[in-house]
């Protein structure tokens, strides 16, 4: 049978819908007959916005699905990280977006400002569905007027996220991952015994050259030890697992012992063929992050410039609750926490030879 109709023609304005996109611009300023030339650009970028928050918000949902299934081979995770570069680069045309925005002066902004109460930023629901996918949980939000961000959004939208909030976002699954890999223990070798072993090497090693050196002054050789570290400081977290688990209960850390081990044991492995994937994967979530976090800072400073310390539209602290979000929405910390932990390659243990042969890149759903 012919299937010749498949591919039938068709035209560029029909198929990008573009009419439908350009008659889409409608200025209150214009209905009022007070006309303000900037109120198009202001709804443009933000209708830019929204299209480049659906794109972000179909690809997170592809990389959720992937990593929800009982398996995940290494395809799967090429995908994934092809697909969050993608997101990546999106990102960065949002962060490049505030420039175009940032050339309607503040007067400029003044001419409909008014007319556009009690609309707001905040009400973007696509944006609420990007952070929760993601990752970022109502409890670990700054507030909106000390009310519950969803708030401001219809009963079957607020139904949407709540039902989102309870399924496992991006990051959970990650950890969930992460959990399942079995690099930590094989044989005899047992990663974290011998990570602690390197640690204690490494600082005893770098204290001695500190202290014997003739070159710094008492005083510099106390900095440096300090900034050297110990045991007792940052180290003792992955030394010691109740104590990470007292950290998750305070609120400071996210995911679990196993989990921060696993992504330890992938970054300073790295190098190693089998570790890519791995390593891109949370590199790549660590550079979402970076981003978003990027974006709400240029955000707030935009909104400094344009407003000072007026209240938003949306009737939240304009400037200083959008700065708030920049220093406190940060999902993915515990990948960047990781860095911390890292120890030079020189000082890494080295992995038994059949150990390094054994590893392959299909991780095992089974949990302990």
């Amino acid at each position: 049978m012919s299937t010749d109709h498949k591919y039938s023609s068709i035209h560029y304005n029909a198929y990008l819908q573009i009419d439908k996109i350009t008659d889409a611009q409608q200025l209150r300023s214009d209905g009022l007959g007070v006309h303000a030339h900037d109120e198009m650009l202001f709804i443009i970028t933000h209708q830019v916005y929204e299209l480049w928050f659906k794109q972000i918000n179909y690809e997170l949902r592809a990389v959720i699905s992937d990593f929800s299934k009982r398996q995940v081979n290494e395809k799967n995770v090429g995908i994934a990280v092809a697909r969050l570069e993608r997101i990546i680069e999106i990102m960065k045309l949002l962060i490049q977006q505030i420039g175009v925005m940032e050339t309607m002066t503040p007067l400029d902004f003044l001419d409909f400002r008014n007319y556009l109460f009690p609309a707001s930023g905040f009400q973007s629901f696509q944006f609420r569905e990007m952070e929760v996918m993601l990752g970022l949980k109502e409890n670990r939000r700054t507030t909106y007027n000390d009310k519950p961000y969803a708030c401001v959004f219809a009963d079957n939208k607020r139904e949407v996220l709540d039902n989102m909030e309870k399924g496992n976002s991006l990051l959970e699954l990650i950890e969930e991952w992460l959990e399942r890999t079995p690099f930590l223990e094989f044989g005899e070798f047992n990663f974290i015994e011998e990570y602690q072993k390197a640690v204690l090497q490494m600082l005893e090693k770098e204290k001695k050259a500190i202290l014997s050196t003739t070159i710094l002054s008492d005083e510099f050789k106390e900095m440096r030890l300090k900034m050297l570290g110990d045991t007792n400081s940052y180290f003792s977290i992955i030394m010691d697992e109740n104590k990470h688990n007292q950290l998750i209960k305070e609120g400071k850390l996210t995911i679990s012992y196993k989990a921060t081990l696993a992504a330890l044991f992938i970054n300073l492995y790295r190098d190693e063929p089998i570790l890519h994937l791995p390593f891109l994967l949370i590199s790549r979530l660590v550079e979402i992050d970076d981003h978003l976090t990027t974006w709400r800072y240029r955000h707030a400073q935009m909104v400094m410039r344009m407003l000072g310390k007026k209240v938003g539209t949306g009737g939240s602290s304009g400037h200083q609750y959008l700065a708030a979000t920049a220093a406190k929405h940060h999902i993915f910390a515990d990948f960047h926490n990781v860095s911390t932990l890292l120890i030079p390659r020189s000082e890494l243990p080295v992995l038994p030879e059949n150990f390094r042969k054994s590893l392959g890149f299909y991780f095992s759903a089974a949990k302990d």
